[in-house]
């Protein structure tokens, strides 16, 4: 489902700035299909006995290719992370840290070559991946940092929504996870339909504060 996925969204977009980009031998989709296989090839069993995989990976491209992409590098880079996000969910794999992909030339390779390494790397402070993805499609990376949500301006995650209190939740890092905490908000904070004062975030939960929903993502 991760590449099916990673395919439909090129197709999108092949319209535009990647189809004025891929000139040479090297098809996205490739790329995506090299690295969920780099994520299967080096999988291995955590602590807990969960299945582990790289979410840290290096994409090098030659430099005529690396030049090529100026405009589209981090689209690009956003698709991958998506379809190892995807592909982890299909699998039921888990990441140690945020998805991260970086895309870089090397002088070494050919005109449509290219070469994706794959590493596990911890998250900040210890605890595990997880991101907000808000109503946008943005999405917003947790940390080990307690983030705070309201309309507050000075709140880490500012909602313009006149049901949100100005000092209304917290997400806090707990261990691996990440727990959203209410403070006391006037319209309440819900996850999946339901008003909580805390509740631990699980992959897929929707998490709402006064009329804005958005999505937890466990990596």
């Amino acid at each position: 489902m991760g590449i099916r996925g990673f395919e439909r969204r090129l197709e999108r977009l092949v319209e535009g700035a990647f189809a004025r980009a891929f000139k040479s031998d090297l098809r996205p989709v490739e790329l995506g299909r090299r690295l969920v296989r780099e994520m299967d090839d080096n999988r291995s069993v955590g602590v807990r006995g969960d299945t582990v995989v790289p979410n840290s990976f290096s994409v090098a491209v030659s430099v005529s290719d690396f030049e090529q992409f100026e405009g589209v590098r981090e689209s690009l880079a956003r698709e991958l992370a998506e379809a190892a996000r995807e592909h982890a969910r299909d699998e039921g794999y888990s990441f140690m840290g945020p998805v991260e992909v970086q895309i870089v030339g090397d002088d070494r390779l050919r005109t449509g070559a290219f070469q994706i390494a794959g590493r596990m790397v911890e998250g900040e402070g210890g605890v595990g991946a997880g991101s907000i993805v808000l109503p946008t499609g943005e999405r917003f990376s947790l940390t080990e940092s307690i983030i705070t949500v309201g309309r507050h301006p000075e709140s880490n995650l500012v909602l313009a929504d006149p049901n949100v209190s100005r000092n209304h939740a917290e997400i806090r890092p707990q261990g691996e996870r990440y727990v959203v905490v209410d403070l006391g908000s006037t319209n309440g904070t819900r996850v999946n339909g339901v008003r909580v004062a805390q509740h631990a975030l699980r992959d897929g939960d929707e998490v709402s504060f006064g009329n804005t929903s958005m999505r937890f993502e466990a990596s």
